[in-house]
């Protein structure tokens, strides 16, 4: 069963807000949702479940890439959740697209486990979330509203196969930056999944102690979350995972 969803940790290293979900009201502007998938069974029964949400709002579906891009230019939805492998237009390629025209959009890949390879390409086409298909309900309602918010996302089952993937693929070349040994460690732990407590338990340090070298790496790796500071750093060959 995966585990629970946790929202990125900011550049100041503490967890990002929004983990419990502003109470709606009437004035509350609710989350247009368009729903990507070929499966209509999927399709409809993932949008009914999100209509059970006072401000969720499904203002679509499609069954394939062309089909998304054509509704998103028509319907403007805040957040799509996108099947990767449809036909006529896969995605990944519908992610790309869709992003060039308007990179305020948001994006959840909702995938399953044989799809290893294009979550990775769903990562670098600019996807902002990463959940599998058989997600509780609960922590998708989270999802899209954390992605809405502005923040990122992953599993950790999904983020530990994207890592496992990336490091089969080898460390890049090119300029790295200055981290010290303790980054270092504290870097390979994120890679691996790990949160502030855990990492503080593995290093016999404070949490706060943690928090502090947790925005070091991300400012000096020049990103915005942990998931992407795992990716650049196993990219890099700055951490090695085990198989």
């Amino acid at each position: 069963m995966p585990g629970p969803l946790e929202p990125e940790v900011n550049r100041h290293g503490t967890e990002a807000a929004g983990t419990i979900a502003p109470a709606y009201s009437e004035n509350t502007q609710r989350i247009r949702i368009l729903m990507a998938d070929d499966h209509s069974l999927m399709r409809d029964g993932i949008s009914y479940i999100l209509q059970t949400q006072p401000d969720f709002e499904v203002v679509g579906g499609a069954s394939d890439g062309l089909e998304v891009i054509e509704q998103v230019r028509a319907l403007k939805p805040h957040v799509i959740l996108m099947d990767l492998q449809m036909p006529n237009l896969n995605g990944v390629e519908a992610i790309r697209r869709l992003l060039a025209e308007n990179d305020q959009l948001k994006i959840i890949i909702l995938t399953t486990f044989n799809t290893d390879e294009y979550i990775y390409e769903g990562i670098r086409a600019g996807a902002h979330g990463y959940l599998l298909k058989d997600v509780p309900k609960e922590e998708l309602f989270k999802a899209i509203r954390l992605v809405y918010q502005g923040q990122s996302l992953a599993q950790p089952v999904i983020t530990a196969r994207i890592f496992k993937l990336l490091a089969r693929g080898g460390a890049n070349s090119g300029e790295q930056p200055a981290l010290t040994e303790r980054e270092l460690e504290v870097l390979k732990l994120m890679a691996q999944g790990d949160r502030n407590k855990e990492i503080a338990q593995k290093l016999a340090v404070s949490e706060n102690t943690i928090k502090t070298y947790v925005a070091a790496v991300l400012q000096k790796l020049n990103v915005t979350d942990r998931t992407q500071a795992a990716i650049y750093a196993v990219q890099k060959g700055l951490v090695r995972l085990e198989e």
